[in-house]
């Protein structure tokens, strides 16, 4: 896993993300954690090694977070994961040998057999739903969870995307994207752990309504 980069935007998470670190021991990969200026408490918290780096984002925002890791990153395949814990590390392996061929593995949770989550509520649930089904009607996305950032590709494919979104609507940005392109891309099952600690970052209202009008927009964008 030397040629892989695992990107961490981590928003106030000092109590998540060092017991994530320590899980994350077990991989020979490395490590860019993406933290605001502003947030102290997180930086203090990190043991940092060999494998990890802290860069600070230059603007603010989760999609801010993830496009400034994808730049400083010098393997060949970079992978968003959470600080929070909840996208479990386990199926880091299964993605690097499927991305061999492709540019890009979606993790999903509602892929089967063995997806799921501890973490979805029902308004989180229906909302996927929906913005999923729009992204394949609109796009012929074959996507099954458009909403879910576990994503594993080549940095240069993630780079070639010129991302824009500085909020959560990148992660409906990248499929869309990639399928626009014309993309290798696959979902596999994904089963979503309950957060270390800590609440969703995600406004139901505020975000799912940024994240309908960044679907529709990319209709009349390349």
């Amino acid at each position: 896993m030397k040629n892989l980069t695992l990107i961490i935007p981590a928003k106030y998470e000092a109590d998540s993300l060092p017991i994530f670190l320590e899980e994350l021991k077990g991989f020979d990969c490395q490590i860019i954690i993406v933290l605001s200026k502003e947030d102290i408490s997180t930086e203090k918290s990190i043991n940092l090694k060999d494998n990890i780096q802290i860069i600070h984002q230059k603007k603010e925002g989760y999609g801010r977070a993830l496009i400034d890791g994808f730049n400083a990153s010098t393997t060949e395949y970079s992978c968003i994961i959470n600080a929070d814990g909840s996208m479990d590390p386990k199926y880091l392996n299964e993605m690097l040998k499927e991305c061999k061929n492709k540019d890009f593995i979606f993790a999903s949770r509602y892929e089967r057999p063995g997806g799921g989550s501890d973490d979805d509520t029902i308004v989180t649930l229906i909302g996927n739903k929906v913005f999923s089904l729009m992204g394949n009607i609109l796009y012929n996305l074959n996507i099954s969870d458009i909403l879910y950032t576990y994503i594993l590709g080549k940095t240069e494919s993630f780079r070639n995307l010129n991302l824009t979104s500085d909020d959560f609507r990148l992660c409906v940005e990248i499929p869309i994207k990639a399928k626009k392109r014309k993309l290798i891309y696959k979902c596999i099952a994904s089963y979503e752990r309950s957060r270390i600690a800590g609440k969703k970052k995600v406004n139901a209202l505020k975000d799912g309504f940024l994240i309908l009008i960044g679907i529709l927009s990319f209709i009349f964008k390349k």
